[in-house]
């Protein structure tokens, strides 16, 4: 008779109870020990090794012992795991199907004693998938009962756990004032106020040596004690819960607690901090500063923030959507704009204005004196020659606000500005602003936008794109590979893990013009063509002049 190896795997979701001298896990494990004896005359035995998880969810496969055993059901040490119940395994069926597969490919077999389910056989799977999804029900339905708890909860101004915020203690459902503490938090508050900027507020702290209070946690971990960094600081200073309000998924509710800081100086805060994350940099060596900080907006006049991304050595700098900044919103729903190409073509438009200064005069409903158009002439001619080199004091004064929008930007300056940089009156009955309005469109490459100017060219410098780029040499290494191992398109898309037509579509590009691929090279090709566009090519002709027609490259 054939010895068969079994193992018990036993598991408990909470902490309570496991203190005991005889708890859940151990009445698990006799039921299951005595299972496995009354099969003895099947070669049925227990091997010695324990593999108990107390205090672990079954949501989740993280679990220590469970990990032991399915590395020891993979070395080939176990036949038979043995559990008291099919959810003590795992209350996920996506869970559940992977513990299968594995246990299937090590031919090991899975039983549960009190439910009597063998996955040696078509109905025992059967039986236990439909058992797992009523697990996992109640576990999903469980889930959002407490989430609907919790939501209710705060909004009755509840305080639902977790670590207090610093000025507070836990008291019940509510929060109290630690004095001392709160004491520190108005300072932060005030000095925040009175210096206007967290790096040098953080600065004067470090220059007074003055710490983190010490606190301990519940779990009796050590808090404090130790420096305040910019992160915390930006913390405690839009934390409305030291208003005495509840904050809960966007929404904010009166909550049971007395406030720390009054709304005076809690909303005087918001409006510096709301000032200063523009991203706009004041100092006039600023390293790349965006010009536009602060001043950009889109069509629904959301705000699009002053922001870079590095590459090697290599610095960009982008406007983007604020909630996709912070990932609000899916990457292909937010804008993100490049700075530079945005700069340039504002600038160009404010110049293209100044260059014809008597209509600016109009708009202005300025007067001037016909002796005076001279100095008219030249001091507009100076302020172009200014904003052309994109000097940040002009433009910064001039730019009130630019809305982008996909076919075209508008652009207002503040006519009190234009008028006395072009030594003009400005007229008491005349319009506040000037508007500019600079045909453009944005496409979409890659992740970020591109902007067409009018006629169809890129606001931009030619640069290569780096996903056309590398399309193209992708195409190229799958044509070499075929020719070389003589394959056909479907086999080198099995070899490759990708579809026959994603394979036969990469394939087509190695048939494209040489002036095609020398513009996608040197980033000259249209900026409206992406990586879908070519791939979407069916009708490909074979003439090299018919595809740069096709294309729009000449």
């Amino acid at each position: 008779m054939n010895k068969v190896r079994c193992a018990i795997y036993t598991r408990k979701s909470s902490e309570e109870g496991l203190e005991q001298d005889f708890n859940s896990l151990h009445a698990q494990r006799e039921a299951c020990a005595a299972y496995i004896l009354s099969q003895a005359s099947e070669g049925w035995s227990l091997l010695p090794d324990e593999y108990d998880d107390g205090g672990l969810s079954g949501g989740t496969l993280e679990r220590p012992a469970l990990q032991r055993l399915l590395d020891d059901i993979g070395a080939g040490k176990i036949d038979i795991v043995v559990v008291y119940k099919v959810d003590r395994l795992t209350r996920s069926l996506l869970d559940f199907a992977r513990l299968v597969e594995t246990m299937d490919k090590a031919e090991v077999s899975f039983v549960s004693v009190t439910q009597s389910f063998n996955t040696t056989n078509s109905m025992g799977r059967l039986t236990l998938n439909m058992l797992l999804s009523f697990a996992q029900f109640e576990r999903e339905v469980t889930a959002e009962r407490i989430r609907d708890k919790i939501a209710a909860s705060k909004a009755k101004g509840m305080w639902m756990g977790g670590n207090p915020p610093l000025g507070y203690r836990p008291e019940g459902r509510s929060l109290a004032i630690v004095e001392d503490h709160a004491e520190l938090i108005r300072d932060l508050f005030s000095r925040y106020l009175e210096i206007g900027n967290v790096r040098l507020l953080k600065q004067q702290l470090d220059d007074e040596d003055l710490m983190v209070p010490e606190r301990f946690a519940s779990t009796g971990r050590r808090m404090g004690g130790v420096p305040f960094t910019r992160g915390q600081i930006y913390k405690i200073l839009s934390n409305s819960i030291y208003t005495g309000r509840i904050e809960h998924k966007g929404e904010v509710y009166d909550g049971q607690h007395d406030a720390i800081v009054n709304d005076e100086l809690w909303d005087a805060v918001q409006a510096t901090l709301k000032s200063n994350r523009q991203g706009e940099r004041t100092s006039a060596n600023a390293r790349s500063p965006s010009l536009l900080a602060g001043r950009v907006f889109d069509a629904e006049s959301e705000p699009l923030v002053a922001s870079h991304a590095c590459k090697g050595m290599t610095r960009y700098r982008y406007y983007v959507s604020r909630s996709l900044q912070h990932k609000e919103e899916a990457p292909n729903k937010g804008w993100r704009v490049p700075a530079h190409e945005l700069e340039k073509t504002v600038c160009e438009g404010i110049v293209r204005e100044l260059r014809q200064p008597l209509a600016l005069v109009d708009k202005l409903g300025s007067e001037h004196s016909p002796h005076k158009i001279n100095v008219l002439l030249r001091q507009a001619s100076t302020l172009a020659d200014q904003v052309a080199k994109r000097q940040r004091m002009p433009v910064r004064q001039l730019v009130d606000r630019v809305c982008v929008q996909r076919d075209g930007i508008v652009i207002d300056m503040l006519a009190s500005e234009l008028a006395s940089n072009l030594g003009l009156d400005n007229a008491s009955d005349g319009p506040t602003t000037v508007t500019i309005a600079v045909p453009a469109s944005l496409r979409r490459s890659g992740r970020a936008m591109k902007l067409l100017l009018g006629d169809g060219i890129s606001a931009a410098t030619p640069e290569p794109q780096q996903h056309l780029v590398r399309l193209i040499l992708r195409a190229k290494i799958l044509w070499q590979e075929m020719l070389e191992k003589n394959l056909t398109p479907s086999a080198i898309a099995r070899e490759h893990g990708i579809s026959s037509s994603r394979a036969s579509r990469l394939i087509r590009l190695n048939f494209l013009a040489p002036d095609i691929i020398g513009a996608i090279a040197s980033g000259t090709q249209p900026a409206a063509l992406d990586a879908q566009g070519l791939l979407d090519l069916h009708d490909l002709p074979l003439e090299w002049s018919a595809q740069k027609q096709l294309l729009n490259i000449n």
